[in-house]
This record gives C-alpha cells, structure tokens and sequence, in this order.
C-alpha cells in the first residue's frame, strides 16, 4: 500500500515509517520544515511539505495514497494550555482526510479512545476526535483507533511525561508524586508502538479499537521511586493543594488510566519485544542530559 503518515518526523512516526517500509509499504511522509523533511527522507520515505493548518493539502495528500497514518498534532499549542485550540485544529484534520477517503474502502488510522468501559480515557485533548475518526466508518473508510500509552518510552523521548518528571525533580530537589501516588500510567516503549502500525493495517477489522500500551498501568508512585533513585533525592508525596504549584506546567500528573493491551496482541499477532518502563528508567539515556 502506499501509506500518507503525518508526524512522519516526530518521536513516534520517526518509528512507525521504517516499520511500514519493512513491511513493504511505500511511505509518504509530512513535513512542514526543511529539518521535517530531511528527518522525513531519512527514513527511506518520500516527503510531502505541508502542516496541519492546511486542510486541502492535506485532503489532497490523502486523496493520493490507499491508506493514512495520522500522528500528527499541535503539541505547542497544547502545551501552552490551549487544549481546545489543538482539538479543534486535529479535529479539522482528520475531518480534512476523512472526506478524501470517503466512499472508498481506505484506511484511516488515527490516534484515540473510543469512550466506553474498557478503558479510562483521561483528560487526552485528543480524545475530542475519537468520535469522528470513528464516525468516517459510516461513510465507506476503514477507520482504526490506536490508543498511544501516556508514557511511550525509549531514546527518542524527549519530552514526553518522563522527561518531564524528571525536569520537575530536578528542578524542585524531591521526585514527586500526587497524594498516594496510586494512580497509573500505561506504558509502551517507542519500537513496540512502532510495530503495532503495520499489524493494525494489514489485519485490525474496521473500526477496531487498539491498544499500543504494553503494560496495562504503573502506579506513579513507582515512576517516582524510580527517578527518585536515579537521581539520588527522596520520593516524596506532594499534597492535593500544593501539587498544581509543584508540577507547574504538568497537569496530567493525576491522571489515572489502564489499557488493556492483551487483546490487542491477540488480535494482531504483536509481539512486544522491547524493555518495560521501570527497566527502561535504569538504563543511561533519560539522564544522561539535564
């Protein structure tokens, strides 16, 4: 298949094209800057220049190819606390490409959760689009949700919840955690997550709910002895009214999630092969930088 990939560039497409490559798929990669699109060709993918503000190069780009793998999304906005801002702009993406692939039996797979039991959503401001990538299903697209664990680990993360606790500990003297700590993150490392996107494409049935998480739920507790003990300062509890001050700029420190990934493996055959979370933590590369 010849597969159009936004985010071609970032932590977790820089991993999923060369996997498709792999697999045999020809791989069409977005890029909105010179650096993107050397990243980009790199990989062995082709590159087209485009970003997420323009809708119709986007549905061009989709019209082009028989499948779309959509990573992309505004983090800066994001971080600069403009969730709604971010969702909206996804949401006019996937809108975008959905209408391009509409009626033609293709391929959407988009990052989210489908909100029922099986798993607790969070505040993802991704979750807005999970609704619409799922809606494309009735106008003839093969859509797929993949659920992307909070904490996608390896080398290539650089600022993702890990290097971010990390910063605050550093920062602050004291690896912390809210309250008891007893809330969880799933967790899945880079190349794994990678690996699910060409299973998903060849084998998940239509609207398909996926979860990339390796392991289900680590308590933050856990994450912050780990750090705590890298780093060499305490593990600390940090009260409910004083944790928005302590983790300034991180307002996911409280979120609890678990995915359930064990039906997922079943479904595609995938086979996770890479380090866990905790074991991740004791190798050198998140603080070998400050």
């Amino acid at each position: 298949m010849h597969v159009f990939v936004t985010g071609a560039s970032g932590h977790i497409g820089s991993a999923v094209v060369p996997e498709l490559i792999k697999a045999g798929h020809e791989v069409t990669g977005l890029a909105r800057s010179e650096a993107s699109a050397a990243a980009v060709k790199a990989t062995g993918a082709k590159v087209r220049r485009g970003d997420l503000a323009d809708p119709d190069g986007l549905r061009a780009a989709a019209a082009d190819t028989d499948a779309v793998v959509h990573l992309a999304f505004d983090h800066a906005t994001m971080i600069a606390g403009d969730f709604d801002g971010a969702a909206a702009t996804d949401l006019a993406v996937v809108r975008a490409m959905g209408e391009a692939l509409a009626g033609t039996g293709k391929t959407f797979i988009g990052v989210g959760v489908r909100r029922s039991g099986d798993a607790a959503a969070g505040p993802s401001p991704r979750g807005v689009v999970s609704r619409a990538i799922d809606e494309l299903g009735e106008h003839g697209v093969r859509a797929i949700l993949v659920a992307i664990p909070p904490v996608t680990h390896s080398s290539r993360d650089k600022h993702g919840f890990i290097p971010m606790l990390i910063k605050i500990a550093r920062d602050t003297g004291v690896s912390g955690y809210a309250g008891q700590g007893a809330s969880h993150w799933p967790a899945g490392h880079t190349l794994d997550v990678a690996a699910l996107y060409p299973l998903a494409l060849e084998k998940a049935p239509a609207g398909a709910q996926l979860f990339a998480a390796t392991e289900d739920g680590i308590p933050v507790r856990e994450i912050a002895e780990t750090i705590g003990r890298r780093l060499g300062i305490p593990a600390v509890s940090i009260p409910a009214g004083l944790a928005a001050d302590h983790f300034k700029g991180f307002p996911f420190i409280t979120m609890d999630v678990t995915m359930p990934g064990a039906e997922t493996r079943q479904l595609l055959g995938w086979d996770p092969v890479h380090p866990g979370l905790i074991a991740d933590l004791d190798e050198d590369h998140y603080f070998t930088t400050g």
